[in-house]
């Protein structure tokens, strides 16, 4: 049986990614205050210390996800979406088993995220809880923020 996703390195030039992340941009501004939006725009994501993958069902789009090199050791999850005709289908699963196969193969030892939390992240919590993510304290240039959930991966 082979995986119902195919992941792909991608470098955010096709116009159904780009419009997925200006979706996902602007439910986070929907859903958070100005200062506590942590998404990347698309020219940020380019950045030398970002790699972004993007899942596909045959030729549809089912999600994306990105890790950004903190240092040598430790990545950040970034930019984990699913298409809206995808969720509960497992795309998101398998955007972030990838991700956290990357990290492994990069021989980071802590993989971590910044999320939103409200409701509205419910299903990234139980995500990202069920793959032995656990709540820490904010990282990197993070700062404790009521509308942000920090959350972290022992690799080692």
């Amino acid at each position: 049986m082979t995986a119902r996703y195919k992941i792909i390195e991608d470098d955010l030039s096709g116009a159904d990614i780009v419009a997925l992340l200006e979706l996902h941009l602007a439910e986070m501004h929907a859903w958070s205050p100005p200062d506590s939006v942590h998404a990347l725009p698309v020219e940020r994501l380019k950045g030398r210390d970002v790699t972004f993958w993007s899942a596909w069902e045959d030729d549809r789009l089912a999600g994306c996800g990105a890790l950004k090199a903190l240092d040598a050791r430790q990545g950040e999850i970034k930019s984990m979406r699913v298409h809206p005709d995808y969720r509960g289908q497992g795309a998101g699963r398998a955007i972030l088993l990838h991700l956290l196969a990357e990290a492994r193969e990069r021989a980071y030892t802590r993989l971590s995220l910044e999320t939103g939390a409200t409701e509205e992240f419910a299903a990234a919590h139980r995500l990202y809880l069920g793959h032995g993510f656990v709540d820490c304290g904010p990282f990197a240039d993070y700062i404790e923020d009521p509308f942000s959930r920090f959350m972290t991966k022992d690799l080692g």
